[in-house]
């Protein structure tokens, strides 16, 4: 009847820490069957492969790679950008001429339509 009225995440809680009595009386046992003269405390870093100092260094190293990686691919990018920039500042300078040129072909073609049409207003004219 206690179990039902506790709530089911103490179950967890409760096996955690029976996992944790197992594991020290087990650490407790190696230790009273080794004789005299074997005996050591295991150190946390023999216990939990993966979390020693010899083990961490792979995973820097692999961090590290990566973080390089990263950064020359920015660095790539970063230069694609500015490439861009200055291709778009160039075209923009070509067109702007062209513009500025077509503008002053416009300008002297208006002019020559203007003589054109005072001549043919002077040629009819005459003609009457």
């Amino acid at each position: 009847m206690n179990h039902s009225l506790q709530d089911p995440g103490s179950c967890g809680i409760h096996e955690d820490g029976k996992l944790y009595i197992v594991d020290s009386i087990n650490d407790l046992n190696k230790l009273n069957v080794c004789p005299a003269g074997s005996q050591h405390l295991f150190s946390l870093e023999e216990k939990t492969p993966g979390l020693g100092t010899h083990s961490g260094n792979g995973s820097q190293s692999l961090f590290f790679l990566g973080l390089l990686i990263a950064l020359i691919v920015s660095l790539a990018m970063v230069f694609f950008v500015i490439f861009l920039i200055i291709q778009t500042g160039n075209k923009m300078e070509d067109v702007s001429r062209r513009l500025a040129a077509e503008g002053r072909d416009i300008d002297e073609l208006k002019k020559i339509n203007s003589l054109i049409v005072k001549r043919l207003n002077q040629l009819d004219s005459e003609q009457n």
